[in-house]
């Protein structure tokens, strides 16, 4: 049984305002797509990593963030699909993984997940089939139609996804599968797994695991990689 990570790197970067992919900018002088490959490099249970890019990008990718990085975990840089979820199926079908093989996904764009975060996430994925990384959310939340509420959920019962979400092999292969079929789409792995019947695991995540998608976000990571663990997210 192998750990592998698939890590979608696509996004286009647009609230980023950038014009370029956002995994490329630099946080604190590398590149964020860098950093979060180092995270997964650098754990001992990690035995393998795919990144998944647009196809244009393959070479630079593997010039500038592989070879420069010196990542010997990554053994393929693959071409990605139309969104995030094509990616990710791409990457499955190119990891190739056994089915009982542990699969890892992490959002290229979260640089500043944690050894802990990936220990308590490959413990829980060798007990059940699969898993999400995710922190209770802070905020009241409405959910609203044409401008109005229509009903205010129990703040207890909420919790805001992160990643890395993990799954047996043959488990999320199957449901990206049954998915690409039927024509869904998920707003996250975990919601696949769901709507092919399967129950997901929670792992309890960080507030400073954060997704990096706007200015803002940027100069909050730039912070706590500076040592303000205790910036406010």
């Amino acid at each position: 049984m192998n750990v592998r990570v698939l890590i979608p790197a696509a996004g286009a970067g647009r609230r980023m305002g950038a014009g370029t992919n956002k995994q490329y900018m630099e946080l604190a002088d590398r590149p964020i797509l860098a950093r979060t490959v180092e995270a997964f490099e650098q754990h001992p249970l990690i035995d393998s990593i795919i990144i998944i890019v647009p196809p244009a990008e393959i070479p630079y990718c593997k010039e500038e963030i592989v070879a420069r990085g010196n990542f010997c975990k990554v053994t393929a840089v693959v071409a990605g699909g139309a969104e995030r979820q094509d990616s990710v199926h791409c990457g499955l079908l190119a990891c190739g993984a056994d089915d009982d093989d542990l699969i890892l996904i992490h959002d290229g764009a979260r640089p500043l997940v944690s050894r802990e975060i990936i220990d308590r996430v490959i413990e829980s994925l060798q007990q059940h089939g699969a898993c999400l990384t995710a922190v209770p959310v802070k905020d009241t939340i409405k959910v609203v139609q044409d401008c109005s509420v229509t009903v205010t959920p129990d703040r207890a019962t909420l919790w805001q996804a992160q990643t890395p979400q993990g799954f047996r092999y043959d488990l999320i292969r199957a449901a990206h599968d049954r998915a690409s079929r039927l024509g869904l789409q998920g707003t996250d792995d975990a919601q696949l797994a769901e709507l092919a019947g399967h129950k997901v695991r929670v792992v309890q995540g960080d507030y400073r695991n954060l997704k990096i998608t706007t200015p803002d976000d940027l100069s909050v990571a730039e912070r706590l990689l500076a040592g303000g663990k205790k910036a406010a997210v």
